[in-house]
């Protein structure tokens, strides 16, 4: 099967191949079975992440899988906390109204993550033998045709829970999809991987320099929970030691690059700056672009460099893209 990806995926050591599982698993849940409308996206998406992560787990192993898992919870849990303080904070059900509504306002983590961890939430409550069997008859019986949240809801219903009220009670169907926020039954991840990575962590921030951190066996996803959970201020001497011991300013890796960035606009790391600006001018990716801007729009330098950086580069991005980093520079002129 074609499909079509972004070439940040490209790191040099294919540790980014999940978004190649993901785009793959498209073929199934958003080709073979479509979601009717926006509002239903997670559908799509929610089915997708789930798949790839079940790849991921086959392919490399269920402790590589649950590191993904566990950062996936991370974007998921900011995008509730973002959602919650903006104008819909009831856009973090499941089922969407986007009348009247740019689509676009949909495509957030909630479809992804909490798609992807209300299908794990399932599986975890009628085990995955019971609940594979149920995915391949849902699959095959609405094969080349178009699903709504009230259909698929109904399906499960009838086809899964079939009455039974302690199930019910277990998957609380009407909790993830009709309210907001996160179910009391979302699903614990425990990350033995990522835990050893807060020790690292811990040790760090208590004065002990970058050198002493035994990154080995670090992958991009050890790497990213590292940076994000690091304090968000840190000294320019141990910002400078970062960079000098692990070279974040000149890695090739995109997903490692942007959480370097977004460290470096909250410290005012200047010696990352320069290729900051060059990496927000040749790549369009929103999913890099829109966090390092809504950083750097912080404050007043930020927001004029920014502005800056996006005169030079707006051309070359994806109207969505432009859109999107539009609204965050020039608020003023949304709508």
């Amino acid at each position: 099967r074609l499909t079509f990806a972004t070439p940040t995926i490209i790191a040099g050591d294919r540790s980014l191949v999940a978004l190649i599982a993901h785009e793959l698993a498209h073929s199934w849940s958003g080709n073979l079975v479509t979601n009717s409308t926006w509002d239903d996206f997670w559908l799509n998406e929610g089915f997708t992440v789930y798949f790839e992560s079940r790849i991921m787990e086959e392919v490399y192993g269920a402790d590589y899988s649950t590191m993904l898992t566990l950062l996936g919870q991370q974007d998921l849990e900011k995008t509730v906390e973002k959602i919650h303080a903006g104008k819909h904070p009831e856009d973090s059900k499941l089922i969407l109204d986007l009348d009247g509504r740019n689509p676009d306002d949909g495509m957030t983590d909630i479809a992804y993550e909490k798609g992807r961890f209300f299908l794990k939430a399932c599986e975890n409550a009628v085990g995955r033998e019971t609940w594979d069997a149920f995915l391949k008859q849902y699959f095959k019986e609405h094969a080349f045709g178009s699903m709504t949240t009230e259909n698929f809801v109904e399906y499960i219903n009838e086809h899964l829970i079939k009455g039974d009220q302690e199930l019910a009670e277990k998957i609380m169907l009407d909790d993830w999809i009709y309210k907001q926020g996160l179910p009391s039954n979302f699903p614990k991840i425990q990350s033995n991987e990522l835990d050893k990575v807060k020790e690292h962590i811990a040790d760090f921030t208590s004065g002990k320099g970058a050198q002493s951190i035994d990154t080995a066996n670090y992958t991009t996803h050890h790497w990213l929970y590292f940076l994000r959970n690091l304090p968000e201020e840190l000294s320019p001497a141990q910002m400078q030691d970062l960079d000098n011991t692990f070279g974040f300013t000149n890695t090739g890796n995109s997903e490692i690059l942007c959480e370097w960035f977004k460290k470096s606009v909250d410290n005012d790391y200047q010696p990352a700056f320069a290729n900051m600006e060059a990496f927000l001018i040749n790549v369009g990716r929103r999913k890099f672009l829109s966090p390092i801007y809504t950083k750097l729009a912080r404050t007043p330098s930020g927001l004029e460099l920014a502005r800056n950086i996006f005169d030079q580069a707006k051309d070359g991005y994806h109207s969505v893209s432009r859109n999107s980093i539009q609204e965050i520079l020039y608020p003023e002129t949304e709508g």
